[in-house]
């Protein structure tokens, strides 16, 4: 009596064979920091030069005051806000971004380019040409 063995078909390879699960679920805890509602808006703001809470609420338009100060306070345990205190009367509060901040500010510049080609191309009318 023989023994049939079976052989599991070959999978296709998809190109991301080489990402490791665990990098994979790094990337997706930033991601899912910077993705938080408000949390882009935030960092565009400062990345636009706003230092203070009110240039910061006038940047975000529709965000409470409550959240805008959970997520400067989340942005900047995650070190990408730093907050400054000024001792003067009244206290003088300071925000900016960090160099690391920064950094994933022009981290990002890809797939907000990428954002805007996708919007282009899918909410584009078959009777419009290219844009």
């Amino acid at each position: 009596m023989a023994i049939e063995t079976r052989v599991a078909p070959e999978r296709p390879t998809t190109g991301y064979e080489h990402i490791d699960d665990e990098k994979c679920r790094l990337f997706t805890g930033y991601i899912e920091t910077i993705g938080k509602k408000w949390s882009g808006g935030i960092m565009m703001a400062a990345a636009r030069g706003a230092t203070r809470f009110v240039e910061y609420r006038a940047a975000v338009r529709g965000i409470s005051d409550r959240l805008l100060n959970q997520r400067l306070k989340e942005l900047e345990a995650e070190g990408l806000i730093e907050r400054t205190v000024v001792p003067t009367t009244p206290v003088l509060v300071r925000y900016r971004l960090t160099e690391r901040g920064r950094s994933l500010m022009r981290a990002l510049q890809p797939l907000v380019a990428w954002s805007v080609d996708d919007y282009e191309r899918t909410h584009r009318r078959p009777d419009q040409g290219r844009v």
